[in-house]
């Protein structure tokens, strides 16, 4: 299933936490409950994500919050892309990554950085 949304977070992990994401997290959870309620045998999630945006970290962080929230008992891979300072293209990206890491520490089981 794809989700899709008009607007970005703009390299801005509280917009995509908390005003974009908010936007369209239900449409999403909406989704992911259809496709696990249709599997025999759900053994837990597999997410992908950029930390250093506002999307990945802000939008990423706010569904790993839900689906802890709705599937506690499920496990959570999580496999993240952190910024590198020699190829950073925002001077917030270290910021994002520090707020994501949080919730990745909070909510998931593994966590594998790239």
């Amino acid at each position: 299933q794809l989700i899709s949304g008009k607007e970005d977070a703009a390299n801005n992990f509280a917009r995509g936490h908390y005003t974009v994401g908010k936007e369209i997290i239900d449409k999403a959870m909406d989704t992911i409950r259809k496709v696990a309620d249709g599997c025999t045998s759900l053994q837990g999630f597999a997410l992908f994500s950029s930390v250093g945006g506002g999307t990945g970290a802000g939008l990423g962080t706010l569904l790993l919050e839900q689906l802890s929230s709705e599937y506690g008992k499920k496990s959570k891979l999580c496999f993240s892309v952190f910024p590198s300072p020699k190829l950073a293209t925002s001077v917030v990206e270290p910021y994002n990554s520090v707020l994501t890491s949080h919730a990745l520490l909070e909510y998931a089981e593994v966590v594998n950085v790239f």
